[in-house]
């Protein structure tokens, strides 16, 4: 079977892991049967039998870093990674409505995310912008539904009209955690029907994972893996992401 996604970029590969830039619309796994996913395109790339460990997912309408582990070992020490947030993450974001800061001020979000089974959205308990939320130490519980901690540090980079560029550093990972608690906010992100967006976007939606910092699983060395939006946003929002300077 062709890819639909021939020329996905590559930002670091050795024995133990890749790192690459996910396009919008593909999935990093799990996708629909007959349907590509980053999974799916590495396995028929590499040789026969050879492990991929997903350590780290986007939605699928989301673009941006993510990796994956070449042997178990290192899929164990990443997943680890992972697990105790010592990862760190940056998210960029062109966002509708007013964003609840001044410009370029860093606030805190907690919050408490939960999702029924078979919904397609998830909820949001808001919690005091900048309050601990109850729990936020503790380890998740096995049940999906329970509401769990939420941390987010955002600010907003640029304005535009009627959109802004979002700066988000979240120290957690839930399901649709930036999504939902951007909307629950009245900024929900552009493009994003599912969480009340109203503005359309060319490509998925205008989330994307810029920066993801982990220490190398075998070697302990600090790697951090960087990747610019889309060429979508620059040309929808040249004023909010201007195009890259140099060669």
């Amino acid at each position: 079977m062709a890819s639909s996604y021939p020329e996905l970029e590559f930002l670091f590969e050795d024995a133990a892991l890749v790192a690459l830039v996910k396009p919008p619309g593909l999935p990093t796994a799990n996708a629909e049967a007959g349907e590509e996913s980053v999974y799916t395109i590495l396995k028929r790339r590499w040789p026969p039998g050879a492990f991929v460990g997903v350590v780290s997912r986007l939605d699928a309408p989301v673009s941006g870093v993510v990796v994956l582990a070449k042997t178990s070992a290192a899929a164990a020490g990443l997943a680890a990674q992972f697990r105790e947030r010592s990862v760190d993450k940056t998210y960029l974001a062109v966002v509708e409505g007013r964003f609840p800061a001044p410009l370029e001020r860093w606030i805190d979000w907690h919050d408490l995310i939960s999702r029924q089974p078979g919904q397609s959205r998830s909820t949001v308990q808001r919690q005091a912008d900048g309050a601990a939320t109850v729990g936020a130490g503790e380890p998740d519980s096995g049940d999906e539904t329970a509401p769990k901690p939420a941390h987010v540090r955002a600010r907003v980079v640029r304005r535009a009209g009627e959109v802004s560029l979002v700066e988000l550093c979240p120290s957690t990972g839930r399901r649709h955690q930036l999504r939902v608690q951007l909307a629950s906010r009245g900024c929900p992100i552009v493009g994003d029907r599912l969480y009340g967006a109203r503005l359309p976007f060319p490509a998925g939606i205008a989330l994307h994972a810029a920066v993801l910092a982990i220490a190398h699983p075998t070697t302990g060395a600090p790697l951090r893996l960087e990747s610019s939006p889309p060429r979508a946003w620059m040309q929808r929002y040249p004023s909010l992401v201007p195009r890259p300077t140099g060669p």
